[in-house]
């Protein structure tokens, strides 16, 4: 199943100058356990199609909320000439097709 078919939300935004989050929700435990479980093959996608190093990728898991965060770095510094999504907002697409 893709990823945009198991959240309820999926958002990118800043977190800091330097870093670009994304907020994985899910609207059931179901779906919550099946990502969680895939955390690693998860981490792995996130890695390829943003073009980081995996180490540089960081999954974290928060279960009371069933959600899940993942955290890349920036390639541009937010604000900085050539960034053209200042507030990362618009950095989630990629996402969305992955297949898990």
């Amino acid at each position: 199943m893709r990823l945009d078919q198991m959240v309820s939300v999926l958002r990118s935004k800043n977190a800091g100058p330097l870093v670009l989050t994304f907020d994985l929700v899910f609207p059931d435990e179901d779906r919550f356990n099946h990502v969680a479980a895939a955390a690693e093959t998860l981490r792995a996608e996130v890695a390829r199609r943003y073009g980081e190093a995996l180490e540089r990728v960081a999954v974290h898991i928060y279960r009371p909320a069933l959600a899940i965060k993942i955290s890349i770095p920036r390639k541009v510094m937010s604000g900085d000439p050539g960034d053209r999504d200042v507030y990362g907002a618009q950095q989630h697409a990629p996402l969305l097709g992955i297949d898990l």
